[in-house]
């Protein structure tokens, strides 16, 4: 499984398509936060005044929208098309393992294109007044939700993957499907069609327990939700693994 792992890492890392990904982030977050002015409430934080990296974390998802579909629809397309999967799958490895080692890796590369962000915490923290005037634990706690939702995104990403051998198919259905789950929901609770049940479908939701992690306090509730949502897809992609099998 390792030796997967680091594979699917130096195929994104030798690619351009991975460093044009991450470099696409940093700068639509950076050009939001310091360059697109905040009239009309915009995320400027130097227009709004406030030592805070609020908009970091209300961009960052819809950022991923886009970027973890591109970091993971290669994941088991490009397998599909050079005609690699027969080979991959015929490993001394289970089919759980060879997700696993796909999924782990998007994840680490996620985990990447969050730390050049430090850099946004460090001019927020210096530019305080008085200096160091930042809520450092609210925002540790929205690193953490940020980091959570993109696990989600990534095991969505290689499911979508998985079901397409096209690369732009996988990379739209992963979009759609990340889009359903962060903010479908949100929109059904908002319609009232349900009534009573409008919380309920709001919990389904991946931004109600984003939110909830935003706000720097670690509820084993969200923890639970993610992890569970990352458990469902990656079951549901070794179960298209399996069926090229029969």
């Amino acid at each position: 499984m390792l030796p997967l792992y680091l594979k699917e890492i130096r195929s994104f890392l030798s690619s351009l398509v991975g460093y044009i990904a991450i470099s696409v982030f940093i700068t639509l977050i950076g050009i939001f936060m310091w360059v697109v002015p905040a009239e009309g409430g915009g995320f400027n934080v130097l227009d709004n005044g406030f030592a805070s990296l609020d908009p970091l974390f209300t961009i960052a998802p819809w950022v991923y929208l886009f970027l973890i579909p591109a970091i993971t629809m290669r994941s088991f397309s490009d397998e599909k098309k050079s005609g690699t999967i027969e080979l991959l799958l015929t490993r001394p490895l289970t089919d759980m393992q060879i997700v696993l080692a796909k999924y782990f890796a998007g994840v680490s590369l996620v985990a990447v294109s969050l730390l050049p962000t430090l850099v946004y915490y460090y001019s927020v923290h210096t530019l305080g007044a008085p200096k160091g005037n930042i809520d450092t634990g609210g925002m540790w706690g929205s690193y953490i939700g940020l980091l959570f939702l993109g696990t989600g995104f990534v095991s969505i990403g290689v499911f979508a993957s998985a079901i397409s051998e096209n690369q732009v198919i996988a990379f739209i259905i992963a979009m759609l499907l990340c889009f359903l789950s962060y903010m479908g929901f949100e929109f059904v609770a908002q319609s009232g069609v349900f009534g009573k049940y409008d919380a309920f479908f709001k919990a389904l939701g991946i931004n109600d327990h984003y939110i909830s992690m935003s706000r720097g306090v670690i509820d084993t509730r969200d923890v639970l939700y993610f992890v569970s949502v990352a458990t469902i897809f990656n079951l549901l992609t070794k179960l298209v693994l399996q069926s090229r099998k029969w």
